[in-house]
């Protein structure tokens, strides 16, 4: 079992009060493809955003086993799932990459901003013709004195169109190893800097996602974070966390998800009993619920692990792959419990179907995870 500390469980607990404002239309504005800038606001007042970073900065200074227990409560209260994506994206590729790996001056200068929200965070490393293959990026970073002029285009950049601050991943050498990039800071309004208009997605709707275009975009080398050539060092630790606090969002949501389906397998009487009594059901929802367990298991004993300065690169992949496969059939399986109405867009269950298809492409796909587990174990 994984147990909390009361500290824990009051910072889960002071989400409770803003869950009305956060749930408020979260089916039209998911038709709508809006990103809910009244709910960013909230979470800002109620200092979710700030919870992994130092209090130097306005953050609240706590662990990353404690923020991805408050995230799992997000994810657990808020039917939003895009805007928990959105969370996660800016706390994480945004924030820890440079409370990690920034300079003194960086993190003076952005990390209060990030903490309460009023910058958004984003990045930028996925290229169209390179996909997972991230090291093979096309974008450039050319020194030029004490600046480097990037050029390029990046896919996929989440928050991408509603961000004011991006971590751009660029190539610094002709070499597509693991030393031949670097991660820049890049604020929104830098000339040359352009970003793409939000497209159209199967799920998370209401997290804008975009293009990013480079040309000719000067940034100070002082913008680097952590070394030139080190951009892999700040990517490797920026998707272990990015795993874990995303997907410990996922974890609540499955968790609310499969109450409401007991609690209508217990209610729904179809041929003189209720649903749940029979086996087609009940056995349904007992795999999602060892599904879930399984998956926090590995969530929480990875970071526990990470925390303690482990080699958590096999446990990140197999905690990403079975919480995201999991998710997906526990949504199906509340289509299914649910019937006709879990067919409907009123019910919120054919969108969260949809959100959970996301998360098995997001932060590496499920084949790339695999990929990387049969390397671990020796088969190639």
């Amino acid at each position: 079992m994984i147990r909390t500390t009361a500290e824990q469980d009051a910072l889960r607990g002071g989400l409770t009060p803003w869950l009305g404002v956060l749930n408020d239309e979260h089916v039209r504005q998911d038709e709508r493809a809006e990103f809910p800038r009244a709910k960013w606001a909230a979470l800002r007042r109620a200092g979710l955003l700030g919870l992994p970073f130092g209090e130097r900065w306005g953050g609240l200074g706590r662990d990353l086993v404690t923020t991805m227990h408050v995230l799992e409560a997000l994810g657990e209260g808020c039917r939003d799932g895009g805007l928990g994506f959105s969370v996660s994206t800016h706390m994480v590729s945004t924030g820890i990459a440079l409370q990690r790996h920034g300079s003194a001056e960086l993190k003076d200068r952005y990390l209060p901003g990030v903490c309460s929200g009023e910058t958004i965070g984003a990045h930028a490393i996925t290229e169209s013709e390179t996909g997972s293959d991230a090291l093979r990026m096309r974008t450039r970073a050319v020194r030029d004195g004490d600046h480097f002029v990037l050029t390029g285009t990046k896919a996929f950049v989440s928050n991408g169109p509603i961000a004011d601050l991006v971590v751009v991943y660029a190539r610094t050498s002709g070499d597509s190893g693991p030393l031949g990039t670097t991660a820049f800071l890049v604020e929104r309004g830098t000339e040359g800097l352009r970003f793409g208009p939000a497209q159209a997605k199967m799920g998370l709707r209401t997290s804008p996602l975009g293009a990013l275009y480079l040309d000719g975009v000067r940034v100070p080398a002082a913008n680097a974070l952590g070394p030139v050539g080190g951009g892999f060092l700040v990517l490797d630790h920026v998707m272990k966390w990015e795993i874990l606090c995303s997907f410990a969002i996922t974890a609540g949501a499955i968790r609310h998800r499969l109450d409401r389906c007991l609690e209508h397998a217990r209610s729904r009487r179809q041929f003189g009993a209720p649903i749940g009594s029979y086996q087609a059901v009940s056995h349904r929802l007992v795999d999602a619920e060892i599904g879930l367990r399984t998956a926090r298991s590995w969530l929480y004993g990875t970071a526990e692990r990470f925390a303690a300065g482990e080699n958590v690169t096999e446990d990140v992949a197999i905690a990403k792959l079975v919480t995201s496969e999991v998710n997906v059939s526990s949504a199906l399986t509340a289509v299914q419990v649910f019937g006709g109405a879990g067919y409907l867009a009123d019910t919120g269950i054919e969108r969260e179907l949809r959100d959970a298809v996301g998360g098995t492409l997001y932060s590496g796909t499920s084949e790339i995870q695999r990929n990387r587990i049969a390397a671990m174990l020796g088969l190639g």
